[in-house]
């Protein structure tokens, strides 16, 4: 988290209002973490309501949001753990990225729980790691490169390399397509991958002329800092009726883009020219047409400072798992503030539909990382520089 926590002092404030009026809630504060500030969660989907959370004290803290006390606390490292990912499918399993080891988990066995197994296999401290419920779990590291490890065979498959010239900070693997992942790194690039040959399918680089060019931050700018991806999330299959397969990225420049993903691999599929090289940004979408002079497809929206969005880095970005599932896009910045989003209206062809801002929430300090969990309210879970992990609900 510090390439983003460093970064915010550069931030320029916004020169647009915003849409929609900070809010200040008071969240429900859940203590488990020893010291430090908590660096991830994950919120469970065989349950409901249950939270885990990493920090910089090496713990592993389980939460039920339906309960007042910690269920418990696995001492997992001694070290800070940077990353935690349930085990899709089985989800007593749990993974944690500490320096550059891997550790497994079996949280049965509650606060004696032991590393079931260790992975080390990158090079360098890891950023962030991502499970299949295959078994393939993926690690992207400081060097830039990220090692998909087969744990059914407890082997090596593949490292992804090449495609990032700096820290890779985020890794996902793409649920509707069971041999591709999507990263995103300090070097502002975006890429997919098919891991089982090891080769990119597409690239984004958000660093480029072109694209800073058609960005309303490249412009009278809302934040001077480089447009490194600090994160990226997936949306499911089958969210919104099955309209959509997009991925959010979090921008180093305050910015957040919604990017279509199955025009985005067109190419790879057809063998076409990439077509990332030739869409340029516009200040809330970009729209491709299909040739016709009445007719438009928007293929990527861009959320920034103009509609009401982030003034320094955002460091993570989620989609909602309350309500109708998908529907918002929550992200959270360095400016103390999580804005949640209405994104679906961006890829409308309306002439006046476009995504908007519908809750902007002052958490008072940076946001490290957060999720979205469904009980008998709507959840929304927070990380920041504190121990502490906050839950705001919208009852």
């Amino acid at each position: 988290m510090s390439e983003t926590e460093s970064s915010s002092s550069a931030a320029a404030p916004a020169a647009t209002p915003a849409p929609a009026v900070a809010t200040e809630r008071k969240p429900r504060r859940l203590r488990g973490h020893k010291k430090g500030a908590v660096t991830c969660c994950v919120a469970s989907s065989a349950r409901p309501g249950v939270i885990a959370s990493s920090g910089e004290d090496g713990c592993l803290c389980w939460f039920d949001l339906r309960a007042k006390d910690v269920p418990f606390t696995i001492e997992a490292a001694n070290k800070p753990i940077s990353s935690i990912c349930f085990k899709p499918g089985n989800e007593d399993f749990v993974y944690a990225s500490a320096g550059n080891e891997i550790l497994s988990f079996d949280v049965r066995m509650g606060p004696q729980s032991k590393p079931l197994e260790t992975y080390n296999y990158n090079r360098d401290e890891i950023n962030q790691i991502a499970v299949t419920s295959k078994g393939f779990l993926a690690a992207a590291d400081d060097s830039g490169d990220v090692k998909i490890v087969n744990t059914i065979q407890k082997c090596l498959y593949k490292r992804l390399r090449e495609a990032h010239t700096s820290i890779c900070s985020s890794v996902q693997f793409i649920p509707w397509r069971p041999w591709t992942a999507i990263t995103g790194g300090l070097d502002s690039k975006l890429a997919a991958w098919d891991f089982s040959k090891g080769r990119t399918l597409f690239s984004i680089d958000y660093g480029s002329p072109e694209l800073q060019n058609g960005s309303s931050s490249g412009s009278t700018g809302q934040c001077f800092n480089p447009a490194f991806v600090h994160s990226v999330a997936v949306s499911e299959e089958g969210i919104l009726g099955g309209l959509y397969k997009v991925c959010a990225v979090a921008r180093g420049d305050g910015a957040v883009d919604v990017v279509d993903l199955e025009y985005e691999l067109a190419p790879a599929r057809s063998k076409g020219p990439p077509r990332a090289t030739t869409s340029i940004m516009s200040s809330k979408r970009t729209e491709l047409g299909d040739g016709s002079s009445n007719q438009s497809q928007v293929k990527r929206i861009h959320l920034d400072y103009t509609m009401g969005g982030h003034t320094a880095a955002v460091s993570c970005v989620a989609f909602s798992a309350f309500g109708e599932k998908g529907k918002f896009l929550v992200s959270g910045g360095n400016d103390a503030s999580v804005k949640i989003w209405d994104w679906s209206k961006g890829f409308s062809s309306e002439t006046n539909s476009n995504a908007e801002l519908v809750l902007d929430i002052d958490v008072k300090k940076k946001v490290n990382w957060l999720c979205t969990t469904p009980t008998d309210s709507d959840n929304l879970i927070v990380c920041d520089t504190s121990k502490v992990v906050k839950v705001f609900d919208f009852r």
